[in-house]
């Protein structure tokens, strides 16, 4: 039997290894083997080929460039001018295909224009459809010559997938049986896998604001971003306790303010809809629908209150990037707290799960006869894009894993960092967005009515994010760089947490690894002085003026 690898722009047949024989097969070799083909895994696979270095990618789906390729096209930077080398050049890359009229299917570049002020400067472009995120990032690596391979999933199972010894990783092995050896090793996945079968400290949850000083962390009362704006009964029977809880609402009390826990902020799918009648398809009805999931969006509706769809930005040809919005939306709250820790299996029920939520609740919304006819057909005049996801059934491939482990490294960022009341001297990129956290938990407020926690949104200023954030301490692995599940605070991670900046730091984190292979050094070793000559010759933002 043969199964198909894919080499970027080419296919290869690879015989099928049974498991009793994964020992015989002849391990492939690399300077540089990176795990996750997210966007920061395709960047710094490319800078690692510019500098010279061989590059296994290894990917455990069947797509690149994570979020970014995968419904996220409204580009969340905070502040454009933060983002440099490869990240720019990706968005440089969208703004060239949107300049060639032919890229224009379904309506004209001035109308959308019209519709969004165009966020083109200097050639780049910030939103974009789900399918040429992918296509640019094939290409750069295609052009790259780099290495992806795909469902090549880390082995999670045997205690084997990745195999240390005196502080390095020897090698890292996938489910098919198959090892691969490097000098260095990145971790891109937003789970951090590589990095915790590593043996390397990190946190889940958050921190309380004991702990680093902080004033956001923990448990945070009294918010009022993306709460309910209307009182909405918690209860199966309104008003009766005693006839449960409706779905989503959890029993018991949220925690004291500013109090740590393991609870960790909602994920979502950003759905790719449209309303062109000739490239939609219809809202269906999940196999595993059920009402009740939604009797607390339709209490709220019928309060007066819809705003479900309101964050659908605009994407080119008549599509948008819908994101979470208002007290009841996308964010699949509370159902995700096992997902950072979980197995394969666990993880693949979550992923279900919120696939299932987030259908239903569009489903529900354009065909329940309880739901107001103004809701029922405003939601239903959209529909998945038909030309976007075509072997996922048009659903997007990546779930938003907002947050899942962090890793506890060489330095902490924490709030203070955000605010620039301590600033890094070790810069390796920007960060540049609000301190965000999505809801982590919904309960009974003391009124008896339902009360969503966790939101918080604080602007900040451009600051410099340091080289020790995306390195373990030297003690615990000196070959590994941890650029996307980095080393930050919960709060402080909620800033740093975008696609460009996972980019940016991707580059940054492939720099440092190449460096220190010309070295024979351990990452941590790297002279700073050296890799920050190197990252500013290649275009990369240090510092703000």
């Amino acid at each position: 039997m043969i199964n198909f690898t894919f080499v970027i722009g080419v296919m290869v047949g690879v015989a099928t290894v049974p498991d009793s024989q994964a020992a015989t097969v002849e391990p492939e070799r690399a300077d540089l083997v990176i795990y996750g083909a997210t966007s920061a895994g395709v960047t710094a696979a490319v800078q690692a080929r510019r500098m010279g270095k061989t590059v296994i990618l290894l990917e455990p789906g069947r797509h690149v460039g994570g979020m970014t390729s995968g419904g996220l096209g409204a580009t969340d930077i905070g502040n454009k001018r933060a983002i440099g080398g490869i990240a720019r050049e990706f968005y440089r890359r969208i703004g060239d295909h949107y300049a060639r009229p032919e890229s224009w299917t379904r309506q004209t570049r001035e109308s959308y224009q019209e519709q969004r002020r165009s966020d083109a400067a200097e050639g780049e472009m910030w939103t974009f459809e789900p399918h040429v995120a992918e296509q640019v990032f094939r290409d750069m690596l295609k052009q790259s010559n780099v290495n992806v391979i795909f469902n090549a999933r880390l082995d999670r199972t045997s205690g084997q997938g990745v195999r240390t010894e005196g502080g390095r990783i020897v090698s890292l092995r996938t489910l098919d049986g198959r090892e691969y050896l490097g000098a260095m090793y990145l971790d891109c996945t937003y789970e951090g896998d590589l990095m915790a079968a590593a043996g390397v400290p990190y946190q889940v949850g958050r921190e309380g604001n004991a702990v680093y000083g902080e004033t956001l962390n923990g448990v945070q009362l009294g918010s009022t971003k993306h709460q309910f704006l209307r009182p909405v009964d918690p209860y199966v029977v309104p008003g009766d306790p005693a006839s449960g809880l409706l779905p989503g609402v959890h029993a018991g009390p949220p925690g004291e303010h500013g109090q740590g826990d393991k609870r960790v902020q909602a994920y979502n799918f950003r759905l790719c809809m449209t309303d062109d009648p000739d490239n939609k398809v219809a809202w269906s009805k999940p196999e595993r629908y059920d009402p009740l999931r939604y009797e607390l969006l339709l209490r709220y509706l019928l309060a007066g209150q819809f705003d479900v769809i309101n964050l659908s930005t605009p994407m080119p040809n008549r599509k948008t990037d819908t994101n979470n919005h208002g007290a009841f939306s996308s964010d699949n709250i509370g159902m995700n707290y096992d997902y950072p820790e979980g197995d394969d299996a666990t993880r693949a029920r979550i992923i279900q799960d919120h696939r299932d939520y987030q259908m239903g609740m569009m489903w529900f919304l354009a065909n329940d006869p309880r739901v107001p006819e103004s809701v029922r057909k405003r939601v239903a005049r959209w529909g998945l894009s038909k030309d976007e996801f075509v072997d996922n059934d048009h659903w997007p491939h990546q779930l938003y894993v907002r947050e899942a482990r962090r890793m506890i490294g060489q330095t902490v960022m924490t709030e203070h960092h955000c605010r620039g009341t301590l600033k890094a001297t070790d810069s390796v990129g920007m960060g540049a967005y609000n301190m965000d956290s999505h809801n982590v938990q919904r309960y009974v407020a003391v009124n008896r009515t339902v009360f969503n926690e966790g939101d918080v949104q604080v602007p900040v200023k451009p600051y410099p994010i340091s080289f020790g954030a995306i390195v373990p301490k030297a003690e615990d692995c000196v070959n590994l760089g941890v650029p996307v599940a980095l080393s930050a605070s919960h709060i402080a991670y909620g800033s740093i947490r975008m696609e460009p900046v996972f980019m940016v730091l991707g580059q940054s984190a492939a720099t440092a690894a190449c460096l220190a292979i010309d070295g024979s050094n351990a990452i941590q070793k790297v002279p700073y002085a050296d890799l920050r000559a190197r990252l500013l010759a290649d275009g990369q933002v240090l510092e703000w003026d």
